[in-house]
């Protein structure tokens, strides 16, 4: 379904080709003062120096040319050249009639594309906490938004399994329990099923290890040995890491379902593993890698880079792979499995030097077509109110299951103090709505800047955040419910000045849609959604909806706000939160 400001851009540019000058003088956009009109063009200012003609002559032409069109009207020339006028009001309400039966809400799908979102990023063997919000938040959002306009997309975690983490992990657990059978190598037996310790044990193993590991020369080496061992496939700490990453995976599946976040693939980065080995002798093969003090490195920089970028290194000088060299042989593994026409890596910001390293990597060795995209979405830093990193009181990194449940406390005491309702209801939509205030107020900042996360105004009933968007849909959800009966189809012509204009900001929809798909940009639907409910709230106020005696006007109501309703309800699941029955 073409977007209305293309409809009315190309009536306008009829009407300047008919008067005989270009069509393209006639691009509309939407007003900048809603109190003269709706939307304006200023063509004639910009074919006046073409057309060796005062500006207001030719606005005063196409202006009267206008008079007869059926889409737009009250069209007044304004010197020095503005054009000013409004949308025709039954064209409106065919228009808005024609995209609540269109498919998606008359969004132009473009030819779909394979891609893959690398988002999420946690680390087995440790709790998720305050600074995988973002990435999680901000990637299920993306894939949303991308799915919805029609791409195959595919989203990884791209879990942190293998390197010095996980020789730490066993040496530590060897030194608590050495009589396990996986340090027995003479052991040919099967090792048991469940694993030797919980999450919870496994949580305290890693930073007790890394600690050790700081001050012990000793213990330190023994880690790194058991590396060494597991990456030369050691079968009893092979059998170790497998349950590590069992226990690790429920747990982190279990704390990312509470955010509404879901995976199709949890890839790990010793699935790369395999494919180094070849990756790098095709970088020496090709002269792009050479040694330099030892590492291998390739060369990256360009003539054209305002700032340094280093050579990027593939091996240590020991033969170590790093981060690089994993997410290069990443990208080798995505394009042998899913060929996709972008990857899409959605990372804290602060990582942008080592991804342009990486994807510079890939093109000169050509480990993908030259056509795919590979993109980095970095995000900003999600912080407390001094304007630091966002911590507990005690000054330390927030578990992520902490903060939701903190979100979800003082949403429900805030229900319970404004209305009476039975406790488990309570805990229940305090749940959803929480969900909306962590989201919302994540999503409605854009991804590359850094922001507040101020949990009193987040939970806030009122403003700028989720659970108002919720209390809106809910407040529709009841106007519905209490006229009771099957909702009429057909939107009817606007007869005021409200009503017009929460209908011309549903059409918007599309247009929003598009911007937010194009740029990756989840802030975008949330201010949309954002004026969307205060126009239908500024409406609501202003109109007798239940109480029209004219059961036409109020038919058309009830159908322009059952649509309102579907409108909001697809974009917070395309932001990744839903809306309860009644809050």
């Amino acid at each position: 379904m073409e977007k209305l400001l293309s409809i009315i851009s190309r009536e306008i540019g009829d009407a300047f080709e008919a008067c005989g000058y270009e069509r393209e003088l006639g691009r509309v956009t939407v007003s900048n003062r809603p109190d003269l009109c709706e939307h304006q063009c200023n063509g004639a200012m910009a074919g006046a120096k073409k057309y060796h003609k005062a500006p207001f002559m030719i606005a005063d032409e196409v202006a009267e040319k206008l008079q007869s069109s059926k889409v737009v009207k009250d069209v007044a020339s304004v010197k020095p050249g503005f054009l000013n006028f409004n949308l025709d009001n039954e064209y409106l309400a065919s228009y808005i009639n024609q995209m609540k039966t269109s498919k998606k809400h008359g969004i132009e799908l473009s030819a779909p594309e394979k891609i893959v979102i690398d988002y999420g990023g946690p680390n087995v063997a440790k709790p998720l906490h305050v600074g995988h919000l973002r990435s999680a938040i901000i990637g299920e959002s993306v894939k949303r938004i991308l799915r919805y306009a029609g791409n195959e997309v595919i989203g990884d975690a791209h879990l942190g399994d293998w390197g010095l983490q996980m020789g730490l992990i066993i040496t530590e657990l060897k030194e608590r329990k050495p009589d396990l059978v996986y340090f027995d190598h003479e052991y040919t037996g099967e090792y048991p099923k469940e694993a030797p310790f919980t999450i919870s044990e496994l949580e305290e193993i890693y930073p007790c290890a890394s600690g050790k590991a700081k001050v012990d020369e000793e213990f330190a080496k023994r880690a790194h040995d058991a590396t060494v061992m597991l990456q030369n496939k050691d079968r009893g700490y092979t059998a170790i890491w497998n349950h590590i990453l069992k226990v690790s995976i429920e747990d982190l599946q279990k704390n990312y379902s509470k955010l509404d976040v879901h995976f199709d693939l949890w890839k790990k980065e010793s699935d790369a593993q395999p494919y180094i080995p070849d990756m790098v002798q095709m970088l020496k093969d090709k002269g792009l890698a050479y040694i330099s003090n030892g590492a291998l490195v390739v060369d990256v920089a360009k003539p054209e880079d305002t700032k340094e970028v280093p050579p990027c290194i593939i091996l240590k000088s020991d033969g170590a792979s790093l981060y690089q060299t994993t997410d290069l042989a990443t990208i080798v593994e995505r394009e042998k499995l899913f060929k996709p026409n972008r990857i899409i890596y959605v990372v804290d910001k602060r990582q942008e030097m080592h991804f342009t390293q990486v994807f510079r990597v890939s093109r000169l060795a050509e480990l993908v077509p030259e056509d795919t995209k590979l993109q980095f979405l970095g995000f900003g830093t999600m912080n407390g109110k001094d304007g630091k990193p966002f911590k507990t009181r005690q000054g330390g990194v927030m578990r992520l299951e902490h903060l939701i449940r903190d979100i979800n406390d003082a949403v429900y005491d805030k229900i319970m103090a404004s209305r009476d309702e039975d406790e488990e209801t309570a805990r229940e939509n305090a749940k959803i709505i929480g969900l909306s205030a962590i989201k919302y107020g994540d999503l409605s900042n854009q991804a590359s800047k850094d922001y507040v996360f101020d949990v009193d105004r987040f939970t806030s009933f009122e403003g700028n955040t989720g659970p108002y968007i919720l209390y809106t849909i809910v407040r529709i959800k009841s106007i519905l419910k209490k006229f009771g009966q099957e909702i009429p189809t057909a939107i009817t012509v606007p007869d005021g000045a409200a009503q017009k204009a929460l209908m011309l900001d549903m059409t918007r929809f599309a247009d929003v849609f598009a911007q937010a798909s194009a740029e990756y940009a989840p802030h975008k639907l949330c201010a949309y959604i954002y004026d969307l409910a205060n126009d239908f709230n500024r409406f609501y106020h202003e109109t007798k909806i239940l109480a029209e005696e004219d059961q036409d006007k109020k038919k058309g109501y009830i159908a322009l706000i059952s649509y309102c309703k579907d409108i909001l309800e697809t974009c917070i699941e395309l932001l990744g939160f839903s809306a309860p029955e009644k809050m």
